[in-house]
């Protein structure tokens, strides 16, 4: 059987580095987008001309219909899915009080409830081959909590309960499912809190340094390797001892 992936938010930060990270590991990758077209485009065409097969989907992963036509897109294009990547996610930084009931919602439609369209939609066919692996994108926050970040934090900490759950359920059907908690990671987004805000982050990362989105990439990899067939239901913080 083929190995198929699709990954959520993949055009862009840590989403394009998985994308490039499983297409190097031989999967052929479903590109998932909202609104960086161009960004998924030239990437599917970059994997393509290194000899891999790819094609970006547009789909909001918390409408339902939306994310199950574009997996099935790709499925009818690179074949069903064995691994799902659901990277898709937003920001928040705001006070709890000032958050409005909108982005509460969208935060949860985004990480739990797009993790759940995505799951259901690959899960009958990884349920008849009885093979499979899901892994969720969570975050630290999801483990610890943040101020300033509480709906973000329980969106996440959403995602964890989720992949646990779900882990204990598809166990007997030798689908396995597994979560990352990634630490703070140097994307677009975190450069944008200037060098003093990233200087005070790396000294209180014991590694020394910031995430790279390939440490995330590697982490993906790692979980969805046929000998880590063993591992399910786990969170795997990637932060370089960010919260120990």
């Amino acid at each position: 059987m083929g190995k198929t992936s699709f990954v959520t938010g993949g055009s862009r930060g840590i989403g394009r580095a998985i994308v490039r990270h499983l297409s190097a590991e031989g999967y052929a990758v479903g590109i998932n987008y909202l609104q960086s077209r161009e960004q998924a485009e030239a990437l599917a065409a970059e994997i393509r001309q290194q000899g891999g097969e790819a094609m970006a989907v547009q789909a909001d992963v918390a409408d339902r219909a939306a994310v199950t036509a574009a997996i099935r897109k790709v499925e009818a294009a690179l074949g069903p899915v064995n691994l799902l990547v659901n990277n898709a996610g937003i920001a928040q930084n705001d006070l709890f009080q000032d958050t409005p009931e909108e982005l509460w919602r969208r935060m949860f439609a985004v990480h739990a409830d797009g993790a759940f369209h995505t799951i259901q939609a690959v899960l009958p066919h990884m349920l008849h081959e009885k093979a499979g692996c899901i892994v969720n994108i969570s975050s630290i926050w999801g483990l610890r909590g943040a101020s300033c970040e509480v709906a973000y934090a329980a969106s996440k900490a959403a995602v964890i309960g989720l992949t646990r759950s779900l882990a204990m359920e598809l166990a007997p059907s030798h689908i396995r499912v597994n979560c990352i908690a990634p630490g703070v990671i140097r994307t677009d987004m975190v450069e944008g809190l200037g060098e003093e805000t990233i200087a005070a982050l790396v000294d209180q990362t014991p590694a020394g340094r910031l995430g790279t989105p390939e440490d995330i990439a590697k982490a993906v990899a790692f979980l969805a390797r046929e000998d880590a067939d063993f591992i399910t239901g786990q969170v795997l913080t990637v932060d370089g001892g960010f919260i120990l």
